[in-house]
């Protein structure tokens, strides 16, 4: 699997209760995390590199052509 692949890219579509964290309508990588993901969890990395946990409804998945989905990761 490449190193793209294995990477999520989710996009922000509320940030009631995490204005200050997380913009709405930007697109986030997500880490994929079981154990968060069996209590609605999503592990999201922002802009400094650092990952946080937030409640996966505030997320919806995209797919994106590979090439775009690479340009995206390397940005």
């Amino acid at each position: 699997m490449t190193k793209s692949r294995s990477k999520q890219l989710v996009i922000c579509v509320n940030n009631e209760g995490y204005a200050a964290s997380l913009e709405k309508r930007k697109i986030y990588e997500a880490l994929r995390d079981p154990a968060a993901e069996k209590h609605g969890m999503l592990r999201i990395v922002d802009e400094s590199g650092e990952d946080y946990l937030y409640p996966k409804t505030l997320f919806r998945s995209i797919a994106l052509p590979l090439a775009t989905k690479r340009a995206v990761l390397a940005a």
